[in-house]
């Protein structure tokens, strides 16, 4: 039986296909508030040509909207590749309460992979939870850059 956790991992799967669909390093997110998706993304470096197009800044800056605060103290982020610096940074300034995510990024990630940022002496530390749906997500990667070759 699938957990709750699984649920919203597998939406954040759907988005990081979408991805892989549009040409773009597949990674989907979603952010969750009281049990319904309140943001929703994908990466989108290629598309806008922007750095700063990760799916989770993507799917921060929807659930901004949605809640009309750059606040996402009672909100939970669902990722399907161990966030990098630049969103693990956002994460822990937008004071996200957990993050759940599926594969280890040994190359960028900043949650363990190679260093984690929610170990540091900020004043903020989201909770952690990595490997949810782990082989599936490292699949949707695998297949992605195996194809890219």
């Amino acid at each position: 039986m699938e957990t709750v956790h699984e649920q919203f991992m597998a939406q954040a799967l759907a988005l990081a296909r979408e991805a892989a669909a549009a040409g773009e390093v597949p990674v989907g997110c979603v952010i969750v508030r009281d049990g319904a998706v309140i943001g929703r993304g994908r990466n989108r470096r290629e598309e806008k040509q922007s750095v700063a197009s990760h799916a989770e800044l993507e799917a921060m800056a929807q659930a901004n909207a949605a809640l009309g605060s750059w606040r996402l103290e009672d909100c939970d982020l669902y990722v399907t590749l161990e966030p990098c610096p630049m969103c693990a940074g956002a994460i822990v300034n937008a004071r996200i309460r957990r993050v759940f995510y599926g594969a280890r990024d040994r190359a960028m990630g900043a949650c363990g992979g190679v260093l984690n940022l929610f170990m540091e002496d900020f004043p903020h530390h989201p909770q952690l939870v990595g490997g949810i749906l782990a082989e599936d997500c490292a699949q949707v990667l695998s297949d992605f850059f195996r194809k890219m070759r």
